[in-house]
């Protein structure tokens, strides 16, 4: 990692960009993966690693033969994982170095860039480098943050004068869902729009547009032929080539590459006997908790959904990060929870601090997902055709886990709760329920299989991506 780059002119040269979080890290990885392998991807791929993340992924070059990785430092000390205290300067940091270091990486013949970096993709444009934004947010956060929210803010009907959350929201085409204040992205629900956060989502909504190209991870049967449509009006070269995880397993056979290459790049040691305790329980009884590798819960909000687990009676396998600032098996939890309470978790439920979540949703004894509805995590449930209950925090989860439940109609969303009666009665209802959202699961499941089959829709979307590339179709306009 960090060295010199050594590019030979007539092989198409592509630097990877992604903002330093674990889930775009994925999903860059991904796409690395599938550019970089096949008889026909004659690239050379460079990937632009924040500096911590090699401490997290040291094996990343082994894994990667065909990869270059190159570091910046992010300006934050350690190697954690960046909390959304940090996220602001993380970005500013991270792009500013990326930026200083790009003369360095020429030449070039694209960038993709996570769409959170318009600077580095104005600077590479005037510097002659194509450039294709990745946004790995959920199609409708980006369509609603880049048409609808600019609107608001310049109307100044944003941060809402009144509190009702539960007003309708009627301008947004393409989707059937009745789409609620409660149910836009979370800049909306900001204070002061002047916060530095707040101005780099809306500096980014702004920029997204003047790009040569968009990736989208999401398949074209989940999003409609509304929305798409709307997209594309915005972003006229739209490349829709997701579920990319699935997309990675699809398209490369198993004996063209290391098996490693395609393992999750996760931050955190996966504790995979959860797999094991999973094979001993009854098929599609347990319950899947994951809140992602951001969210950290309260104290009370830890205890809310302890009791409400366990009194709705349904096994549960629990991630809990080993940087939470408390976890359900520490001893001064557990302490606190009356007798019964604390012989029911133990009895059936499961707490690891992290685990492999593709496989645990694949898993046979899984009936629910109970999520933070990170746009990763819901590909992933709907690729396994796995019903959610929807716990979202802000960014676009607010508004995947509105369509869930509105659109899709393949689960629960409990946005703005955190009761145990409430989590009680939502447990039961989708497990009591889950055939039913089975079914309707079991239907984008399959459609998610046939977009990353041999001339799917994402399949084909990413042939017209290495194409535009590699024959340097993707013209800056002068």
């Amino acid at each position: 990692m960090g060295g010199e780059q050594v590019v030979d002119n007539k092989v198409a040269h592509i630097l990877l960009l992604p903002l330093p979080l674990q889930g775009p890290v994925n999903c860059f990885l991904k796409l690395a993966h599938l550019l970089s392998t096949g008889n026909d991807n004659d690239f050379h791929i460079t990937v632009v690693n924040a500096a911590f993340i090699r401490l997290r992924l040291p094996d990343l070059p082994s894994r990667f033969p065909k990869v270059s990785f190159v570091e910046i430092s992010d300006g934050i000390a350690g190697d954690h994982p960046r909390p959304p205290s940090e996220f602001s300067d993380m970005v500013r940091n991270f792009e500013t170095g990326f930026i200083s270091r790009l003369p360095e990486l020429m030449p070039a013949t694209c960038l993709i860039a996570d769409g959170v970096f318009p600077l580095a993709g104005k600077k590479a444009m005037e510097m002659g480098i194509p450039v294709v934004y990745f946004s790995t947010l959920s199609p409708s956060c980006v369509w609603a943050s880049c048409r609808l929210v600019p609107m608001l803010v310049d109307a100044r009907l944003v941060p809402f004068k009144n509190g009702d959350l539960d007003e309708a929201v009627t301008n947004i085409p393409g989707s059937e869902a009745a789409i609620r204040r409660r149910d836009l992205p979370g800049i909306c629900r900001a204070q002061d729009m002047d916060e530095p956060y707040v101005q780099l989502i809306l500096r980014e909504c702004r920029e997204l547009p003047i790009a040569q190209g968009h990736i989208l991870n999401t398949y074209d049967k989940l999003e409609g032929t509304a929305l798409l449509s709307q997209l594309r009006s915005l972003f006229p070269n739209l490349y829709t080539i997701g579920p990319i995880h699935s997309l990675a397993k699809t398209r490369i056979p198993r004996d063209m590459t290391d098996p490693k290459m395609g393992q999750c790049s996760s931050f955190w040691h996966e504790d995979r006997s959860c797999l094991k305790w999973l094979d001993e329980q009854p098929s599609k009884s347990v319950l899947f908790v994951s809140f992602g590798s951001i969210i950290s819960l309260t104290v009370d909000q830890l205890t809310e959904f302890w009791h409400g687990l366990v009194n709705s009676g349904t096994r549960f396998l629990w991630v809990q990060r080993p940087d939470s600032s408390v976890r359900a098996d520490d001893d001064m939890f557990l302490s606190k929870l009356p007798p019964e309470i604390l012989k029911g978790g133990k009895e059936r439920g499961r707490v690891v601090t992290w685990a492999p979540q593709e496989e645990v949703l694949a898993h046979r004894a899984v009936g629910g997902f109970l999520t933070h509805s990170g746009w990763n995590s819901t590909l992933e449930s709907v690729v396994e055709g796995v019903p959610m209950i929807c716990w979202p925090k802000g960014i676009d989860q607010l508004v995947i886990s509105r369509f869930v439940e509105e659109d899709w109609k393949i689960g629960i969303d409990m946005k703005d709760k955190c009761d145990r009666v409430v989590i009680e009665g939502m447990v039961r209802d989708l497990m009591e329920r889950k055939d039913e959202f089975f079914e309707k699961a079991e239907v984008l499941a399959k459609l998610a299989s046939e977009a990353v089959n041999e001339g799917g829709s994402s399949w084909c979307a990413l042939n017209r991506l290495i194409e535009d590339i590699k024959f340097r179709r993707l013209v800056i306009p002068q």
